[in-house]
């Protein structure tokens, strides 16, 4: 599976890339900000889009946004460690299909892209909580 991976935070990057490149079959690229995020995501096809919230440049819903505008079959999973309320919304009404907090362990992400890949949403249940609240 190919996986566009876009964080801004260098070590969560390598430690996300090293951690999924142990967990299964994932070719991981690397974006170090939204900007080369958008760039990779125009240059080639990627299976799943990992992607923080808020980056310099673009932000994570504005690559689920780009997704979505060019139809593109990449399916799109938010990653943050801010649980507003406001940005599940905004991502799931853009076409996101997860969105989790990066303290979850990493079985639990590895579960929520099989998931996602599965055509299912994937929500963190403590942001889950927070919306419905």
């Amino acid at each position: 599976m190919r996986i566009l991976l876009a964080e801004d935070q260098a070590m969560v990057r390598g430690a996300l890339t090293a951690l999924l490149t142990l967990e299964g079959d994932y070719q991981v690229t690397e974006a170090a900000d939204g900007t080369a995020a958008l760039a990779l995501l125009k240059q080639q096809p990627f299976d799943l889009l990992l992607s923080d919230i808020e980056m310099p440049g673009q932000t994570g819903i504005d690559l689920a946004q780009y997704v979505k505008q060019q139809k593109l079959a990449t399916k799109v999973v938010i990653i943050t460690t801010f649980g507003r309320a406001g940005y599940v919304k905004r991502a799931m009404d853009i076409g996101a299909s997860g969105f989790l907090l990066k303290d979850a362990p990493v079985e639990e992400l590895v579960s929520a892209i099989t998931q996602v890949m599965a055509g299912k949403r994937v929500i963190d249940s403590e942001l889950l909580l927070n919306s419905l609240g």
